[in-house]
């Protein structure tokens, strides 16, 4: 005799209270074995793979990808057999699939980091999600909608901060405003068409509108979900909440290579690869210090300006799945070594999937870096809610002047971008002039 097993979504941890559904490894009907991958979560700190809790098949799936569930609801109902009928599981029936889905890790933070958006196979799997209700019913419980707009009430409207934030400054009240994100979610593009507007305003365009764009039937089209999605609505969030101000300048860093080059030996013989980025990451912190104002951020909520006790640095590092930012903990009780070692680790665990959700966030500070591709300069976006942002490009061969004397000389340019509500422009360049002083002197960075 079968059983249904309402599988809720778990609280992952670090403040969790949503996820997003970025891509489900079963479908309706599939059997599964404990522990077997079954689908994939997002939070805001990290991509979590959660296991089947039990052996059975699956019987609907209430969440299709990219909508957003909270922690309680039920993502999956699982049928599951009586003790007495277990050796006549569906998993036993079906040996084939069993092994197909006991593959892997039950719970990899992360995720595994792929060349295509993830979740783009789901939506290409015949019958993925029917009779669950995630695709074309209301996950939240709304039901049908009221056909006129005017009529349209909801008094507890879903929606993220970011989009409460544009109907606050828009002037639109959330509860008349009619969803069309999954799940019974208010977008911000129904924010903005929902706002008043005036003859000189011009409102934003409408995903209807957007759809009628010409399109050749060899485009691709990949759903936008997971981290792609993620970092698209930090992004936004970032550059709708601050007001950026960019200051550049460029480093003679001729010292700081033959720094690097003095202690290259040491480093090795101690098995760290040192490149330059933690002479970049100790000048930061050494600047914080002198200008902690640079180490704070803005409670709008509570209107309060709170500076951090400590300084984590994020370190900006790139990967398949998109721009990560692991965090350099309590970078002001590190020495050079030791800074460079945790980047290392860092940036492999970014890349192979395997950091745990509180590597990932909790920065208060960031630095990013291009590279041997850093251009001649660039605007760097505010890893919101930070003040600060460091943005480093790579080094050329310029004229520089030595002792009243034009040489060729080793050449950086650093961009720094500053949140103006919070720092004044004088402030900023003086941050900046302290973290250029510190490079060019690195005899003093250890």
């Amino acid at each position: 005799m079968s059983t249904d097993y309402l599988f809720k979504l778990p609280d992952l941890g670090e403040g969790m209270t949503e996820g997003e559904i970025v891509e489900w490894h079963v479908a309706v009907g599939d059997s599964v074995v404990e522990d077997a991958p079954m689908v994939e979560v997002m939070s805001d700190k990290a991509t979590v793979t959660i296991g089947a809790p039990k052996a059975g098949w699956i019987r609907e799936l209430r969440f299709a990808p990219g909508e957003v569930a909270n922690v309680g609801d039920v993502l999956v109902v699982i049928g599951t057999l009586e003790p007495r009928d277990a050796a006549h599981s569906a998993a036993d029936d079906d040996p084939g699939t069993a092994r197909r889905l006991d593959q892997g890790p039950a719970a990899t933070a992360v995720g595994d980091l792929r060349d295509v958006l993830p979740g783009a196979g789901y939506f290409q799997r015949p019958g993925a999600g029917k009779g669950g209700g995630a695709a074309g019913s209301d996950a939240s419980g709304h039901g049908n909608q009221p056909a006129e707009l005017g009529s349209y009430f909801e008094a507890k409207p879903l929606a993220t901060p970011a989009v409460r934030a544009l109907a606050k400054e828009l002037g639109v009240d959330l509860r008349h405003v009619r969803p069309s994100g999954a799940g019974g979610r208010v977008q911000e593009s129904d924010v903005r068409q929902h706002a008043p507007t005036s003859p000189g305003t011009l409102r934003a365009e409408s995903p209807t509108r957007s759809a009628r764009i010409a399109s050749d039937p060899a485009d691709i089209r990949r759903p936008f979900v997971g981290m792609r999605r993620r970092i698209a609505d930090r992004l936004q969030a970032s550059a709708r909440s601050a007001v950026h101000f960019t200051f550049v300048e460029e480093v003679d860093v001729g010292a700081l290579l033959a720094r690097r080059d003095a202690l290259e030996a040491r480093a090795e013989q101690a098995g760290i690869k040192l490149t330059y980025l933690p002479f970049i990451v100790q000048a930061v912190t050494r600047a914080l210090r002198a200008y902690p104002v640079l180490n704070s951020y803005l409670d709008e909520a509570r209107n309060e300006l709170v500076t951090r006790s400590a300084l984590h640095i994020g370190v900006a590092t790139a990967t398949e799945a998109g721009l990560m930012v692991p965090v350099v903990r309590h970078a002001e009780s590190l020495d050079l070594f030791s800074v460079a070692r945790e980047i290392d680790r860092l940036a492999e665990g970014a890349r192979a999937g395997s950091l745990r959700p509180d590597e990932l966030s909790g920065s208060t500070f960031t630095v990013t870096s291009l590279g041997k591709l850093g251009g001649l300069l660039a605007t760097p976006v505010l890893n919101y809610p930070e003040v600060g942002i460091l943005g480093v490009h790579r080094i050329k061969e310029k004229p520089v002047v030595r002792h009243g004397e034009v040489v060729v000389g080793k050449v950086m340019m650093l961009s720094f971008s500053f949140d103006h509500r919070v720092i004044d422009g004088h402030v900023g360049a003086s941050f900046a002039y302290a973290v250029i002083d510190a490079l060019e002197h690195p005899e003093s960075l250890s």
